[in-house]
């Protein structure tokens, strides 16, 4: 087995975990119809993350074109996925007992640590894509720095603020951002 065989291997364990988090979690609404509250702002994070998810598997894709790894790229890749394991652990808890309000409360509860991982992975977004090369980096346009670093800024300010309207144009805006971003990117031949 390869190299990049092995790594992507890990990967794919990571991430399918993490969907069967987020698909397992949202398919107890239709279970349970009675027993959950559900609140939209959480379940369009549900979406956006899981749309996350997909982007970063197909991103993951130019992996296969480095030649020599290092234990040091494997961890980080590793640790880079992890965070979205994390963040569908985080929006689907083991159970719902301290929240009465259901969904709606558990989300603005833990609003803090969900921004806080979102907003690395916006940061450790840039060294993924240098490990796969400075000619692959330079491939991308002004958009991509600009993406990263008002998304990172935009989840700390997420973690601060409590307004409702706030967070539902967020993730609306998020959730078409990031459809109109993969649809420009890869809706071509890699």
């Amino acid at each position: 087995m390869d190299v990049y065989s092995h790594v992507k291997t890990v990967m794919a364990m990571i991430l399918s975990l993490s969907m069967a988090l987020l698909l397992k979690g949202s398919v107890r609404f239709i279970q349970h119809p009675g027993r959950l509250k559900p609140y939209w702002i959480h379940l369009a994070w549900v979406f956006y993350i899981f749309l996350m998810l997909l982007h970063f598997w197909w991103w993951e894709l130019r992996l296969s074109n480095i030649k020599e790894w290092y234990f040091t790229q494997y961890l980080f890749i590793v640790l880079f996925i992890m965070q979205f394991y994390v963040l569908a652990s985080l929006l689907y808890p083991d159970d719902l007992n301290d929240y009465p309000g259901g969904y709606e409360s558990y989300f603005y509860s833990r609003k803090k640590w969900f921004f806080l991982l979102l907003s690395i992975t916006f940061l450790a977004d840039f060294v993924d894509t240098l490990i796969k090369g400075w000619d692959y980096f330079r491939n991308y346009t002004i958009e991509y720095p600009v993406r990263n670093i008002s998304h990172f800024l935009l989840c700390l300010v997420a973690m601060k603020v409590d307004n409702k309207k706030f967070h539902a144009t967020l993730v609306i805006a998020f959730i078409v951002y990031e459809l109109s971003y993969i649809f420009r990117l890869f809706m071509k031949e890699i």
